[in-house]
């Protein structure tokens, strides 16, 4: 059983952030599902991302480095993939944080990059595989 179960993130505009989250979840494969003032996206064994409404309209953006939310790490299978997804997201409105480049301080396989939306939300598209030895 999972431990994680779903991620629930409160926007200010559901149906903008569905417009940049939508393609990015939908090219990672997730399955969309509207509700009656949210949406969440579904992949088998992976948690669901559920996008809400601010109780409090107008409380955004999120500042990075405040208490609370970092980033959320999409890890994918190969550096291609990373610039894909990035070009995707970058596409839909998501501002460039980090531009896709390798990060030899995390390891010397590790090629990432990071975006936000207009919420202040960062996502980050990575690729660490293993070392050679590592992938028996």
């Amino acid at each position: 059983m999972a431990i994680f179960d779903h991620l629930g993130i409160t926007v200010d505009d559901v149906p903008r952030a569905i417009e940049q989250f939508d393609p990015v979840l939908a090219a990672l494969g997730f399955a969309r599902y509207d509700a009656n003032g949210s949406v969440s996206w579904n992949l088998d064994g992976e948690p669901e991302l559920i996008l809400m409404p601010a109780r409090d309209p107008g409380t955004g953006p999120h500042r990075h480095g405040r208490v609370g939310w970092q980033h959320l790490a999409f890890a994918v299978d190969s550096r291609e993939e990373v610039d894909r997804l990035h070009r995707i997201a970058t596409d839909t409105g998501w501002t460039v944080v980090r531009d896709p480049k390798e990060y030899p301080r995390f390891t010397e396989r590790y090629y990432a990059s990071f975006v936000e939306d207009d919420n202040g939300i960062r996502i980050e598209f990575m690729h660490n595989p293993p070392r050679p030895h590592e992938a028996r």
